[in-house]
């Protein structure tokens, strides 16, 4: 079990290397926290190494635009997460570490890696759940304002990538998740698609 003093300096690294929106900042490492969380005790996952992980999995994201080799912001979070872990003079063995970067790299929808580990499959499935459900459609919203969008690419952001999430969880438990929050985005979908 890892030492609490570690996972602090965790979360204090994460909360220094998030974006400060709501949108992919600090609130929505807490959302998908708290979903992984849940499940991973339900399934009996490894808390600490989920915990970690969790908290890591969006620190590239500040960085991703940047990035001259035009990387997904998994793979540039993956990169500072081992230099961070690897720095660290904590209880944690390169096999965990190994364990993280790997649930890190696979949880974007977009960096095309099938996650190999329960921990991979439930931070994946955590991080697409809060694109679902009325925090989802705000974030879906309020991202295609910030870069500049109008309806047209909420809607297009909704058919292309939003409304496929579902059929793309790993776990039973997180389809059942989903259901409810999925309705709440299918139902806004038709009745814009009708006003518009």
């Amino acid at each position: 079990m890892l030492d609490n003093r570690f996972i602090s300096k965790v979360r204090k690294f994460a909360i220094e290397n998030s974006e400060k929106d709501d949108i992919h900042g600090f609130k929505h490492v807490e959302r998908v926290y708290d979903i992984c969380i849940k499940i991973g005790k339900k399934l009996n996952a490894n808390i600490d190494l989920l915990k970690i992980s969790v908290l890591l999995h969006d620190i590239g994201r500040i960085d991703e635009k940047k990035d001259n080799l035009k990387r997904n912001h998994a793979e540039i979070s993956a990169e500072k997460a081992f230099k961070f872990l690897t720095s660290q003079d904590f209880n944690i063995s390169m096999d965990e570490i190994d364990k993280i970067i790997h649930c890190i790299k696979a949880h974007s929808f977009s960096n095309n890696l099938v996650p190999e580990t329960l921990e991979a499959k439930i931070l994946s499935d955590a991080d697409k759940l809060d694109a679902l459900g009325a925090i989802g459609l705000y974030r879906t919203i309020g991202f295609t304002i910030k870069n500049k969008g109008g309806l047209d690419q909420v809607i297009e952001h909704l058919e292309n990538k939003i409304l496929k999430l579902k059929n793309q969880l790993y776990l039973d438990i997180s389809k059942k998740i989903a259901e409810e929050r999925e309705l709440i985005i299918y139902d806004f979908y038709k009745k814009i698609l009708k006003q518009k």
